[in-house]
């Protein structure tokens, strides 16, 4: 297989990268919207049977991976590589999943984007044939990154409208060089952006330019025109996030439609004011896009989405420390298989 590099940040994949196993998990608040049908699994109560969130979290996230494994016709034994992140500090609940499956493990972080950074890098290890079936997963939890990042839940603190709230849920893929239902065509490594916000409730809007330059990027070197794309998703911006998206994108003087521009974190709640603009977290993405998105293309309803999971680059320590928020976001081009 033939790996093309266009331009800086762009790869194209000439050859089959497929999906050939995956799986959505979600806690009870994700199971009460209107992507519940394309969950593995949907958890009844937060705690998930453990004594704390932090493992609720892994235990969500260890279900999506096994769960995966088993739906290639797979065991952990014959995965090669696991990459897998998630929002907690030392991404404690990806390394216990790793722990437990014993596969070779890379740890990442990029926040919410980590589940589109270790695809893109799971679909460079199968296609260049560094190894030969490589899982990815990520999690969140709303109970455990928001005391991280912001003020626990059970405080009752109040938020601004602008704000999000970080989706319980996880998604796992396992990805291989064979023809699939859903291939990896193309990616784009997204680079770092910091508008110098400040606020750790506007997530959306620090998230949106990454998300703007991506795209923009990824149109231009891989040579398509937006409407290439049957959907152009983000992860995590929510209302106020893909607002300023459509502004920046008018800027750059590319036109997306709306019905084909999208949000995992709009798509994950529906209409419900719950989450106040939208959801976030890593298992945001994640959970849609190796759910929904792939449903959605396997079954043929739709053949192409660029799906763009963004991250907030910060830390509590930072955001104390009155540092701004840098963002990133990575692209996926997930295509029906020939």
């Amino acid at each position: 297989m033939q790996i093309t590099q266009k331009g800086r940040q762009t790869w194209l994949f000439d050859g089959p990268v497929g999906i050939i196993g995956q799986a959505a998990t979600c806690g009870p608040r994700e199971g009460e919207g209107p992507l519940a049908a394309d969950f593995d699994h949907i958890f009844p109560d937060l705690r998930m049977g453990e004594v704390s969130f932090e493992k609720a979290e892994q235990r969500m996230e260890e279900y999506a991976a096994r769960r995966a494994i088993a739906k290639a016709s797979l065991t952990p034994d014959e995965i090669d590589i696991m990459f897998a992140g998630d929002l907690i500090n030392q991404i404690t609940p990806s390394g216990f999943t790793a722990r437990n499956l014993a596969i070779p493990y890379f740890g990442l972080f990029n926040a919410c984007a980590t589940a589109m950074e270790g695809l893109a890098l799971a679909a460079l290890c199968v296609a260049s044939g560094v190894a030969r079936k490589v899982l990815v997963a990520a999690s969140s939890h709303t109970c455990t990154a928001e005391r991280q990042f912001r003020y626990p839940n059970e405080y009752g603190s109040q938020k601004p409208p602008y704000s999000q709230s970080t989706a319980t849920a996880a998604g796992a893929a396992v990805v291989a060089a064979i023809p699939a239902p859903v291939e990896i065509k193309a990616i784009t490594v997204g680079r770092v952006r910091d508008e110098h916000i400040t606020d750790p409730f506007a997530m959306g809007a620090a998230m949106a330019p990454a998300f703007a330059d991506t795209v923009q990027i990824h149109l231009q070197e891989r040579g398509v025109s937006p409407d290439y794309y049957d959907l152009i998703l983000s992860g995590d911006l929510g209302h106020v996030g893909q607002d300023i998206a459509r502004e920046l994108f008018q800027l750059q003087g590319i036109t997306i439609a709306d019905e084909k521009l999208g949000d995992c974190g709009l798509m994950l709640y529906g209409a419900s004011t719950k989450v106040f603009s939208g959801g976030s977290g890593c298992g945001c993405a994640a959970s849609v896009g190796f759910g929904h998105i792939y449903r959605l293309i396997s079954e043929g309803e739709i053949k192409r989405v660029l799906l763009c999971a963004t991250g907030a680059l910060l830390s509590p320590v930072s955001s104390e420390q009155k540092e701004s928020i840098p963002a990133i976001s990575h692209a996926v081009a997930l295509e029906r298989g020939e």
